[in-house]
C-alpha cells in the first residue's frame, strides 16, 4: 500500500470517527427510545418494539422489512408476538454482504433497581435500562456505524444488512433461524452483538430441560397412601449437582471458556403444606463447552435423572427438551472480520483486545451452523457482570458505545471499500 493510499485510509477513519462524535447525542437518544419499549421475555410481546424500531429507522432514511412470525407458531414457542427486521443496504457489485445482528428480546427486569428499567436514564456517563447492554445498545452501534459509513461517501461494494431479531432468550430459531431457514437472507459474513473489549469467535452450547416428577397426592396425616414427588425430585437434584461437581474436572482448550456446568433455575410443586406433593417440576440449564457432543450430553443427563427416579417406587417422569443451542466454533473465513475488528479496537480503545471464547451462548451459532463465518463484537464492558446484564441496574458506559461504533464503522469500511477489496 502506497503512502498516498495509507494517508487516504487514515483520513477516512478519522472522518468516520468525527461523524460518529458529531451524531452521538442522536445515537444516545435512539438507544433511549429503544430501552423505553419493554421486551420482557416472558411474556414475549416483542412486536411493539419492532414497530417502534422500524419507525425510528425510517427517520434516518433506512427502510426496515418487517417479517412477522405467524401467531400460532409464536404462541407454540411460548411467546406472544415476534416481528423481525431486516434493513438492506446495497452498494456496487463485487463485495461481500455483511450481516449485523442484535436481539431486542430480554429477560424481565426483576427487583432491586435504583433506576427505572425502562427509563433510559443517563447518569455519570452511563445509560441505565433493561437491555441497554444486552443488546439494544448494538441496535444503535450497528445503525450508526452504517450511517457513518454511508455519510463518508467513499465508493463501496457489496452490502450491509441489519438483522434486528426477537428470539434470542428462547433460542433464536424464530429470530435469525427463521430468516436463514426461509431464505430471507444469505450474508457472506456476520457480526453479532457483543462487548467492546474482546472479539469472540467461540462460545458454549446450551441444553435446557424441563423435568416433571410425578407422584401421588395424599393427606399429610396419612402420607403412606401417597408417593412424595418432592422426595423424588430432591434425590434427582442431588444426583444432578454431583454431576456438576464432576464437570469441574472437564476443561476446555478454548481461551475464555473453563468447564461445563449445570444450573437449576426454576422449580415449583405441591398444593399445600398439609398435602403430600403429587407433582414437582424444575428446569435446568446445562452449558456445554465446544468440545462436547450435545447428543451425548443430553443422553447422559436423561440417564442420570431416570436412574435416580427408578430408586423411588411409584415415581414417574416427563422430560422435555426446551432448548438445544450448539456451541459456536470458528469458521476459517472469519479471519478478515477478526483481524479488522481486533486492529481497530486496539487502536480506538488503546488496549489489548484478545480473540477469545465466551461461556454465553448466542444467536451467532445459527449463522455459523449454516456456513457463514461470524464473530461477536459490539458495545459493552469487559465482562457481563460489569454491565449488570440480566441484573438490576443494567447499563452501558456511553464512551464504550461511542468507541465500539467507531470500531464497527472502520471494519465495515475495510471490508466494503472498493480500493480495499481490489487490493
Amino acid at each position: 500500500m502506497t503512502d498516498t493510499v495509507h494517508a487516504t485510509v487514515a483520513a477516512n477513519y478519522a472522518a468516520l470517527d468525527r461523524w460518529i462524535d458529531a451524531h452521538f447525542d442522536t445515537q444516545v437518544r435512539f438507544l433511549q427510545e429503544l430501552v423505553r419499549v419493554p421486551t420482557d421475555t416472558p411474556p414475549g410481546n416483542n412486536a411493539p418494539h419492532a414497530e417502534r424500531t422500524a419507525e425510528l429507522l425510517a427517520g434516518f432514511g433506512m427502510e426496515a422489512e418487517k417479517i412477522a412470525i405467524p401467531a400460532d407458531i409464536v404462541q407454540a414457542h411460548g411467546l406472544q408476538s415476534i416481528i423481525n427486521l431486516i434493513v438492506r443496504r446495497r452498494y456496487a457489485q463485487g463485495g461481500p454482504t455483511i450481516a449485523l445482528n442484535a436481539h431486542g428480546d430480554v429477560v424481565p427486569p426483576g427487583e432491586g433497581w435504583s433506576h427505572d428499567p425502562y427509563g433510559g436514564e443517563v447518569v455519570d456517563g452511563k445509560l441505565y435500562g433493561r437491555a441497554s447492554a444486552v443488546s439494544k445498545c448494538d441496535f444503535s452501534t450497528y445503525t450508526f456505524a452504517v450511517r457513518a459509513l454511508e455519510a463518508l461517501g467513499a465508493p463501496l461494494q457489496g452490502g450491509v444488512e441489519l438483522h434486528f431479531t426477537y428470539d434470542e432468550e428462547f433460542g433464536g430459531e424464530l429470530g435469525p433461524g427463521w430468516l436463514l431457514d426461509k431464505g430471507l437472507t444469505q450474508p457472506d459474513l456476520e457480526i453479532a452483538a457483543g462487548f467492546s473489549y474482546q472479539v469472540v469467535t467461540a462460545h458454549n452450547g446450551c441444553l435446557q430441560l424441563e423435568v416433571t416428577v410425578h407422584g401421588v397426592m395424599a393427606h399429610a396425616a396419612i402420607p403412606h397412601t401417597g408417593v412424595d414427588a418432592l422426595q423424588g425430585a430432591v434425590a434427582i437434584l442431588g444426583a444432578l449437582y454431583r454431576e456438576n461437581t464432576r464437570y469441574q474436572r472437564i476443561r476446555s482448550k478454548v481461551p475464555g471458556i473453563d468447564h461445563p456446568y449445570l444450573n437449576v433455575g426454576w422449580i415449583e410443586g405441591g398444593t399445600n403444606t398439609n398435602v403430600v406433593p403429587g407433582k414437582v417440576r424444575f428446569k435446568l440449564d446445562r452449558r456445554m463447552i465446544p468440545e462436547e457432543d450435545p447428543a451425548e450430553v443430553e443422553a447422559t443427563l436423561r440417564r442420570v435423572i431416570e436412574d435416580t427416579a427408578a430408586t423411588f417406587p411409584g415415581i414417574t417422569l416427563d422430560i422435555r427438551r426446551m432448548l438445544l443451542a450448539r456451541a459456536l466454533t470458528p469458521l476459517p473465513g472469519n479471519k478478515p472480520l477478526v483481524l479488522a475488528l481486533q486492529r481497530h479496537a486496539q487502536e480506538v480503545f488503546n488496549a489489548p483486545i484478545p480473540v477469545t471464547g465466551s461461556p454465553l451462548y448466542t444467536d451467532v451459532r445459527l449463522y455459523s451452523e449454516r456456513g457463514i463465518p461470524a464473530v461477536i463484537y459490539g458495545a459493552g464492558p469487559r465482562t457481563v457482570r460489569e454491565s449488570n446484564a440480566k441484573r438490576a441496574d443494567e447499563h452501558i458506559v456511553l464512551d464504550d458505545l461511542r468507541r465500539a461504533t467507531k470500531v464497527v464503522a472502520r471494519t465495515l469500511l475495510d471490508l466494503l471499500a472498493v480500493q480495499q477489496a481490489r487490493g
